[in-house]
């Protein structure tokens, strides 16, 4: 039977909150233009009582590593101009960096470089694909990893990059193909040229044909289900039409890619107008991957409640409800 008292319990926490925005000219910064995809601020730093209290919840209940989703919320030395208002210095980052470490917590920083998802990046955002992006790519990804005491993982993101992700945008654009390629390639060389192992989002396999044999086996994969609210763990396409989404730890893992399997709390528009919550989803999908694909190449898990602008207790419980939840996962599924 395999040890699994050793394997990476990952915790999705978001410091910094654009990447879902849009970053357009000054002059058109405002509500009307950009709606509800404005988010020109990061928002935990606003209340550090509150993310101290929930990475202080992170070791109570037996979590050692916390993905911090970084974007804006770091004031990059090479580019001053990507910070925010409230964006921490390098030095602050360091210092909390070796404070979650002093509790048992191993911080690890993500930073993405979809399209659909790189709001944080401002008016590069805009220059994708040039020598002035890959330039921006290459110096935060060595900025962060400094900032983050050369930590031995950090996260590129590449998720969800395809244009219907982006219609409703005022600008967007999506690479693929042998671009898309190029670039994915690119920014998992910078990460390894800078000292850390390059971890993504694995949803683009489904759709990459290609993937388990161009992506390089150096690259952590994860792979994600949300969605047992519909069919819970069914293989059959005929009664789950997200069944591709479980399908895609086996594939992952059959292709010999490292994994950390990702579930979640988080209660989409679907849940919402069904009124059913997503408390069941994190124990399904480590139900499913210890019965379908335990082998050595699983690294562990991760709990994404996607709790973003927390600045209050009531807005911060997703984060807190989901830590209970991926303990409870864990226990039940040991």
């Amino acid at each position: 039977m395999k040890d699994h008292s050793k394997e990476i319990k990952s915790f999705l926490l978001h410091l910094g909150n654009n990447m879902w925005c849009e970053w357009l000219p000054e002059e058109l910064m405002t509500e009307a233009v950009i709606g509800t995809k404005r988010m020109p601020d990061f928002t935990l730093s606003e209340n550090e009582a509150i993310w101290r209290k929930t990475t202080a919840k992170l070791a109570e209940k037996g979590m050692n590593m916390a993905v911090i989703d970084v974007g804006e919320a770091l004031a990059y030395p090479s580019h001053p101009e990507l910070a925010v208002k409230g964006s921490w210095s390098p030095e602050k980052m360091r210092a909390e960096v070796a404070r979650l470490k002093a509790i048992g917590i191993e911080a690890i920083p993500k930073l993405n470089f979809s399209a659909t998802h790189d709001g944080w990046l401002k008016d590069y955002h805009r220059m994708l694909s040039t020598p002035e992006y890959y330039r921006v790519v290459s110096d935060t990804i060595r900025d962060a990893i400094e900032a983050f005491d050369h930590p031995r993982f950090i996260h590129l993101g590449f998720d969800e990059e395809r244009a219907e992700w982006m219609r409703d945008n005022n600008y967007y654009v999506a690479r693929q193909g042998e671009l898309w390629w190029h670039d994915f390639l690119y920014t998992v060389g910078c990460a390894e040229k800078w000292g850390s192992r390059p971890w993504v989002w694995a949803d683009c396999g489904p759709h990459k044909p290609e993937y388990a044999k161009r992506c390089p086996k150096s690259v952590l994969q994860t792979a994600w289900y949300y969605d047992a609210y519909n069919a819970k763990l069914s293989m059959d396409p005929k009664v789950n039409p997200h069944y591709w989404k479980l399908q895609n730890f086996i594939d992952l893992d059959r292709a010999g890619f490292d994994q950390v399997p990702c579930g979640t709390n988080w209660i989409g528009f679907k849940r919402r107008a069904m009124k059913v919550d997503a408390d069941e989803v994190m124990g399904l999908v480590v139900k499913f991957v210890r019965e379908h694909a335990d082998s050595d190449r699983m690294l562990g898990f991760m709990m994404a409640p996607w709790a973003t602008r927390c600045t209050t207790d009531e807005k911060n419980e997703k984060n807190m409800r989901g830590i209970d939840i991926f303990a409870d996962a864990l226990a039940q599924n040991s």
